[in-house]
């Protein structure tokens, strides 16, 4: 019976992938040995062996039988209570959870301990250059030239980037940014200026302007974006250009107050300085609340609370109360919507927590928009689906309105009757109003504008070319991207110059220019490549060409090519003023300039300095809409263009909170994002003024 004990666990250990682990010659022997005694005389199991030889063979048969039971994965012996069990199972977890958790406790205090490092000056010189010291003047106006910064000889890295040709970008927004994230860091001498120095993660302000995020979640150092490239920051406010001399004269306030002007150097310049919110002329809009900048976000969240501390107080009458609970949001767009729908979700799920009920009750939420709809530029379906949510929310959504004055305590709109033949004036009670009706020129651009002349003929933008230089200025020395500018059009006017510089060149009238269909191929195939967004309005050359071939002479004439390439800039239109946009933009730029500096060493050999290196090098820009999105309470719509759009609930919030997750510009704000969101489901928003 033993024998054959020890044949089974032999059996079972080798078809388990044991039988590596073969038994030496000697141990088999011996249980041969044993196997041949028990069969004669066999010890009785429960004692155990009675003789030395036998009990020395029924260790090593014991140690064996283990070995195998452990290979074999044979579950342990179990005691009878299953109570008993549990509590050692639920201890062990226990333990090993503890045990994790104080290594990573310990773990995280050995990583701080190490942060806290003493940097005691060695006395050693440090090598500046007197220039950076002391900067010479030149100029227009005789003003200092930042020609050599203070860290230029910091490292062995920045002294080899002092040679380089030197960018200089304008602002650090959305365009700047996207730049400064895809450039090469060898290629270039960076200057960044801005007037703040953080990035702001515009799409989200909203929802900082009710503590649903916290302010500092939404910026990003600048100087932290900037390691990779080993550039230069300057905190100042661009003031003018001298395009000739290539030097931007930028301000800033001393150590005592006051303004001081300098120049600043460059081979490449960067405009990328925004925009301003646009008055349209109404007055009062000094009682108004902005939504730009971080510091918009704080004053507008201080006012909020005020008003509902003032809403509180005993000697507050009903009607100061009703107009100081009176919320106005002027302007339909997605920003103007999405703070409507987070002021919205501050006074349902917070305000009755920790302020009278009576508050609640008499809070009102006005959004006075002069289109039709709100969200306009988005698919039809998804504006009615938010104003169906607003009205369910109990917000006031006025459509076909526009504000002539605000008030310190009330404004005044026109609203259009409903058969849209007359209009009505309205006063409305508010204890505080937010404008947000589109974008105009900072008064940097509108300078740069009227320097320009006629080159420059939008009024609300600086205009550009398809390669994003600002036109008016040398080729290939300024461009300008974001809100702070627009591309021109006119492709009407690019084809038929060419054209006639074609004709001229060939001895031949353009005005008795005649184009076959190859021949408008030829054309339409150059448009292309010139204007990238007329890509999707050349889909049907032959359709274009029998409709605008009036005489059917099987030709297109002079007048009748200008007039297709005409309906084809009507069609085009303006970018939008949206971070998307900028952050394209900025990447397209970097991609560029790479190009550009690769080629460098090619183009000088041969003697190549002039013309038109940009569109020798690299395409033109061409603008790709990835879709646009908005919060509107508890819920969010997608528009993808061309007819895609999406609708729904939470899960349409958590979809639209993972995609702006995802474009956050680091990991450290994409960590801070994430404790706001915990923060608020687990304890609400903080309601708290500064």
């Amino acid at each position: 019976m033993l024998s054959c004990h020890v044949s089974r666990h032999a059996r079972l250990a080798t078809s388990r992938g044991a039988a590596s682990l073969t038994r030496p010659p000697v141990v088999l022997s011996q249980a041969r040995l044993l196997s041949t005694k028990t069969s004669t005389t066999r010890p009785n199991l429960d004692q155990g062996p009675t003789n030395t030889a036998t009990r020395h063979a029924w260790k090593l048969l014991t140690l064996r039988q283990s070995a195998f039971r452990q290979l074999s994965g044979a579950p342990l012996p179990q005691g009878k209570s299953r109570l008993l069990n549990f509590a050692y199972r639920t201890a062990a977890w226990f333990g090993s959870t503890i045990v994790v958790f104080g290594v990573g406790v310990v773990a995280f205090f050995l990583y701080d301990a190490s942060t806290y490092k003493s940097h005691i000056p060695n006395g050693a010189d440090i090598a500046v250059s007197q220039l950076a010291l002391n900067p010479r003047t030149g100029g227009p106006k005789n003003l200092p030239i930042l020609e050599v910064n203070l860290d230029d000889n910091d490292t062995e890295e920045m002294r080899r980037q002092k040679d380089k040709p030197k960018l200089v970008i304008l602002g650090g927004g959305w365009g700047g940014v996207a730049l400064l994230k895809e450039l090469n860091p060898d290629d270039y001498h960076v200057t960044v200026v801005s007037p703040t120095n953080y990035f702001l993660f515009t799409p989200m302000l909203p929802s900082a302007t009710v503590g649903t995020l916290e302010l500092k979640s939404l910026v990003e150092p600048i100087r932290n974006i900037m390691q990779r490239v080993r550039g230069h920051f300057v905190r100042a406010s661009a003031e003018d250009v001298d395009f000739s001399a290539r030097l931007v004269e930028v301000s800033q306030l001393d150590c005592n107050g006051k303004q001081t002007n300098f120049y600043i150097p460059y081979d490449k310049l960067v405009i990328a300085v925004g925009s301003v919110t646009n008055p349209h002329g109404v007055k009062g809009l000094e009682n108004c609340h902005f939504l730009k900048d971080i510091n918009d976000a704080r004053k507008i969240r201080n006012k909020i609370i005020q008003n509902l501390e003032l809403a509180c107080l005993p000697t507050t009458k009903d009607e100061e109360r009703k107009r100081l609970l009176s919320f106005v949001v002027s302007g339909g767009g997605p920003t103007g919507v999405e703070f409507a729908a987070e002021l919205f979700d501050l006074l349902n799920e917070d305000l009755t927590l920790h302020f009278p009920r009576l508050l609640r009750n008499e809070i009102s939420v006005h959004l006075i928009q002069s289109r039709g709809h709100i969200l306009n530029t988005y698919d039809e379906a998804l504006s009615k689906y938010a104003e169906d949510r607003f009205a369910r929310d109990q917000v006031d959504v006025l459509t076909n309105s526009r504000v002539s004055e605000v008030r310190p305590d009330s404004i005044i709109f026109t609203q259009q009757s409903e058969d849209g033949k007359s209009t009505i004036t309205k006063e409305l009670p508010m204890g505080f109003c937010l404008w947000f009706t589109g974008v105009s020129q900072t008064e940097f651009c509108q300078r740069l504008a009227a320097k320009l002349g006629d080159a420059q003929t939008n009024k609300h933008a600086l205009e550009t070319d398809t390669h994003l230089r600002l036109n008016g200025t040398p080729l290939g020395d300024v461009y300008a991207i974001g809100d702070c500018s627009t591309v021109q059009n006119n492709i009407a006017d690019h084809i038929v110059s060419f054209l006639r510089s074609l004709a001229w060149k060939h001895g031949r009238d353009p005005e008795n220019l005649e184009l076959h269909f190859q021949d408008w191929r030829a054309v339409a195939e150059q448009v292309k490549k010139k204007f990238p967004q007329a890509v999707s309005h050349l889909k049907r050359l032959d359709k274009l060409f029998a409709e605008y071939d009036k005489d059917q002479s099987g030709t297109l004439d002079f007048g009748e090519l200008r007039e297709l390439l005409k309906q084809i800039d009507n069609k085009l239109t303006s970018l939008p003023a949206t971070a998307q946009r900028a952050h394209q933009q900025g990447q397209y730029l970097a991609h560029k300039f790479n190009k550009l500096a690769r080629a460098a060493p090619g183009l000088k050999a041969n003697e190549i300095v002039e013309g038109d290196l940009d569109a020798a090098v690299y395409k033109a820009f061409e603008y790709k809409h990835l879709g646009s999105l908005a919060y509107i309470g508890n819920s969010a719509v997608f528009d993808w263009g061309d007819g895609w759009s999406l609708s729904g609930g939470l899960w349409a919030v958590y979809a639209w909170r993972s995609i702006y997750f995802a474009q956050s510009v680091s990991l450290r704000t994409r960590i801070l994002l994430a404790m706001d969101w915990a923060k608020r489901g687990m304890f609400g928003r903080d309601l708290m003024s500064f």
